[in-house]
């Protein structure tokens, strides 16, 4: 089995890390590069850069955080927010990320994502759905996706109409290599991911998922890489304000039979 990959996420508004509960409610977490470069020596096998305003806001990602990140780290990074071309993957990709994330930009232009994807590679094309349940299907009910989940654009503010398990499709069709699914309702409460939700997902599409929204506590990592079968988890609150360390988390989850990539170092 491959090893599960721990992804600290760092959601960025006017050059600061910020995280909020349910997409609302934003709150200051610290500088984005100083962050990465934790991480990076912490053991974190990822990084994710979020540029949450910049679809609301019609701006770019800042192109300035990912250098100054790929001149300080050595792990692979993804960076989402206001991609909206070609042209911009490229800048972003040329600069030090490793990945791109597209999310309301390919919801208005699906090609987008096969344009990429024949340009640099579908491994470097990360597809974002911030997915909001409709409603829960009774226990003797034969579970529909269609009336399930519906997809948000814009960071979480506008509903498409869309489902959220044809769209992880299509997007795999037009050539995503990664799905990277938030749960709007789960989102900063510390609850737990959204494992229905995952499992769904997981089981409709083939390409490698990662869980974020609502990691709380160490066993909602564990529920979300068994019970949700995520191929990875992204995590925010509780590593940005010190609840858990990379370390704690990575001897946890092998604990737990999970197998995780070795921390060589801990200071």
């Amino acid at each position: 089995m491959l090893a599960k990959r721990i992804i600290p996420c760092l959601d960025v508004r006017d050059g600061r890390v910020v995280k909020g509960v349910r997409f609302q409610d934003i709150r200051d977490a610290g500088d984005p590069v100083e962050k990465a470069v934790f991480y990076d020596r912490e053991g974190a096998d990822e990084l994710v850069f979020l540029d949450i305003t910049a679809s609301a806001e019609n701006r770019q990602a800042i192109v300035e955080v990912v250098q100054r990140t790929a001149e300080e780290i050595f792990i692979p990074f993804t960076v989402g927010g206001g991609i909206d071309s070609v042209e911009f993957m490229r800048e972003l990709l040329s600069n030090g990320a490793e990945k791109v994330s597209l999310n309301t930009s390919a919801l208005r232009s699906p090609e987008l994502i096969s344009a990429g994807a024949m340009q640099f590679g579908s491994q470097c094309m990360v597809v974002a759905i911030d997915a909001c349940r409709l409603y829960k299907p009774k226990a003797n009910e034969v579970k529909n996706s269609s009336t399930c989940w519906e997809v948000y654009s814009h960071g979480g503010r506008y509903p498409t109409g869309r489902d959220v398990l044809e769209w992880a499709v299509e997007a795999e069709k037009m050539g995503a290599g990664e799905i990277l699914l938030t749960s709007m309702d789960a989102d900063g409460t510390h609850s737990g991911y959204d494992n229905e939700l995952l499992a769904a997902v997981v089981d409709t599409v083939s390409i490698p998922v990662i869980a974020s929204g609502g990691a709380g506590n160490l066993g909602h990592l564990v529920d979300a890489l068994t019970t949700g079968k995520a191929h990875a988890v992204l995590v925010a609150s509780i590593l940005h304000y010190g609840k858990y360390r990379i370390a704690d988390i990575k001897k946890y989850l092998a604990q737990q039979g999970i197998p995780v990539r070795p921390v060589i170092s801990y200071p």
